[in-house]
């Protein structure tokens, strides 16, 4: 298992056993406040047991043997997101298809050319997909996935109540919410009823928060749609294995399905759920301080809410919490530059979800320095990734490119010690 903070803990045994004199060889070791990797505080032995098996877990890595394929893009849950975190540029998933960018209605996602998502690697002896010609391509970072936990027991409510879908105080801000069918292995409430449901023609929609376009309403089944999309691997929750569509259904693939257990999945569901959130640094320095102060005062705060509350949770440690995410994770037209004019459930193909902020310092730690930032990392600096924001954040964009270079200086230092 190739994990950042086992590696860590090695060289904490390490530098034990030889003393000050390793310090030459293997360096300093980081601080909590420099990776994203940990359990939340507070857990129970029995949790962090729980905690440690999933953490195994979300680090096996597959081959044909086990499941994987026969199509893939990547062999464990590692490979998206080293060290829980952001994945480079080069690990980028593909999505594609063709039609109306502005209704999902309207769009055809080629199942029957591979799609939703394109699986560009396979299995020894099977083929890999192809991009089809003529498409519109959305691509796709694997995002960190420390605090999830947080963000699963905030309550729709919390959301909502940030939503202004026809931008009624004209503030040029409509976040509005995506929904999505409720998946047969999730639960409908009784008549479609709660908080952040709506019955349709389609069946019940619930309130959804988790991927890009918060395309996934649980862990549950973010796990489960991973484990199959960028795996090719079965779970009880989704039995069809992958295949290419040029080779034919049921082929390449003679493993018994489901290729995970259910027990296995409730322990990555587990680990995720229990990653605890980054944490701060340089709060006290001045210009930091001062940076914060200017991302309210130009608008970024509107969108990347800087505190949501949690609300019910089956784990104690996130009931009642306020989650610095920088989020209000709601959909919002970003503008032409960041379109993918790809919609999915009720987002356009010029909406995202806010991302979470959080950990945004931290992340070029786990890539050996370097910084992608964006959906698909293609900014490199956190300064190209402002230039790049357009739609309903271009007044914020316009006012921080009216702030003096020192005062630009000070938010962008705010953002590193996110």
């Amino acid at each position: 298992m190739c994990k950042t903070l086992t590696l860590y803990w090695m060289l904490a045994v390490l530098s034990g056993l030889c003393g000050t004199g390793c310090d030459a060889l293997l360096g300093p070791l980081p601080s909590d406040d420099e990776i994203l990797e940990g359990p939340i505080e507070g857990l129970t032995g029995a949790q962090l047991r729980s905690f440690a098996h999933g953490d195994q877990a979300f680090g096996e890595l597959f081959s044909a043997a086990t499941g994987l394929g026969p199509v893939f893009n990547a062999p464990s849950c590692d490979s998206c997101h080293p060290g829980d975190g952001k994945g480079p540029p080069s690990l980028n998933l593909t999505r594609f298809g063709r039609g109306d960018a502005s209704d999902a209605t309207r769009f055809d996602y080629l199942v029957e050319l591979g799609g939703a998502q394109l699986q560009d690697r396979a299995i020894p002896g099977y083929v890999a997909e192809v991009l089809p010609a003529g498409v519109a391509t959305s691509l796709r970072s694997g995002p960190v996935v420390v605090g999830l936990g947080y963000i699963e027991a905030i309550s729709d409510e919390e959301i909502l109540k940030n939503a202004d879908p026809m931008d009624l105080n004209g503030d040029g801000i409509s976040g509005r919410a995506n929904y999505i069918r409720v998946p047969h292995f999730l639960d409908v409430p009784d008549n479609c009823v709660c908080p952040g449901c709506k019955l349709t023609a389609q069946g019940c929609m619930r309130l959804a928060r988790f991927g890009r376009k918060a395309t996934a309403i649980d862990l549950q089944q973010q796990t489960v749609g991973a484990y199959q999309q960028d795996m090719g691997i079965t779970s009880e929750q989704l039995m069809q294995d992958l295949f290419n569509p040029q080779v034919g259904q049921a082929t390449g693939d003679a493993i018994a399905d489901p290729e995970v257990s259910a027990s296995t999945v409730s322990s990555v569901v587990f680990y995720l759920r229990t990653l605890r959130a980054p944490r701060r640094r340089n709060r006290a320095d001045p210009s930091v301080q001062r940076g914060e102060r200017l991302f309210s005062e130009v608008g970024c705060a509107a969108c990347h809410i800087p505190t949501l509350r949690s609300g019910a949770s089956s784990l104690e440690v996130l009931r009642d919490q306020d989650v610095g995410l920088y989020s209000d994770l709601l959909l919002h037209d970003m503008g032409s530059v960041l379109a993918d004019y790809y919609p999915e459930g009720e987002a356009t193909g010029f909406e995202w979800r806010t991302t979470p902020l959080w950990g945004l310092g931290i992340v070029p730690n786990l890539l050996g320095g370097h910084a992608y930032y964006l959906h698909d990392g293609r900014a490199r600096t956190l300064l190209d990734a402002i230039m790049l924001h357009g739609g309903e954040a271009q007044r914020s964009k316009d006012r921080f490119t009216a702030l003096p270079p020192d005062e630009q200086e000070a938010l962008l230092a705010f953002l590193r010690s996110l």
